[in-house]
């Protein structure tokens, strides 16, 4: 758990720390950080080392007495092994569409919501870089037409398709 946690945080510390630039981005409009909590299972992203082998992935996202949005990231290793981040973040503007995400504090990385379903089943998530991304669902399958919907916006994001790594979600993620 304390590698898991240690490339996590690194991984925020150099997106965080990031002098390149980018083409702009564009985020959702708005999101209800109150709908957006719950749990999602990660149906694809791509690869990182601090999330390499994982499968069965989750992301619980709670907002707790405070105001303050709590992150709790599981996945299951092919050993069997149970790795678990837990992480607070913060919008960084009205829309609550571009936060900040630490798993390791002072160091924050960007968590932009890219894609959102209206009913909140769906989301595209990645950051400035395009370093990172996760489609994101609240089932653990998702219907092949609305991947295929999510896969033909990715070029106009600046993500390429043949980067993604699809997630294996167990039938203990079963809803």
């Amino acid at each position: 758990m304390r590698t898991f946690l240690l490339y996590l945080s690194l991984l925020f510390m150099i997106t965080g720390c990031s002098t390149q630039s980018y083409r702009p981005m564009d985020t959702v409009a708005k999101v209800d950080l109150k709908r957006y909590t719950g749990r999602w299972y990660e149906i694809a992203r791509y690869e990182h080392s601090f999330e390499k082998g994982c499968q069965d992935v989750t992301a619980t996202y709670s907002i707790d007495e405070a105001g303050d949005i709590r992150v709790i990231n599981r996945c299951r290793l092919e050993d069997g092994s149970i790795n678990i981040a837990k992480g607070i973040a913060y919008s960084t503007d009205q829309s609550n569409s571009k936060l900040k995400v630490s798993f390791f504090r002072p160091f924050y990385g960007d968590y932009w919501i890219l894609l959102l379903d209206e009913d909140y089943e769906y989301a595209l998530v990645g950051e400035p870089t395009r370093e990172y991304l996760w489609i994101l669902s609240r089932t653990p399958k998702m219907d092949p037409k609305t991947m295929q919907q999510i896969l033909n916006e990715l070029d106009s994001l600046g993500y390429s398709k043949d980067e993604l790594i699809w997630t294996p979600q167990g039938e203990s993620n079963a809803t």
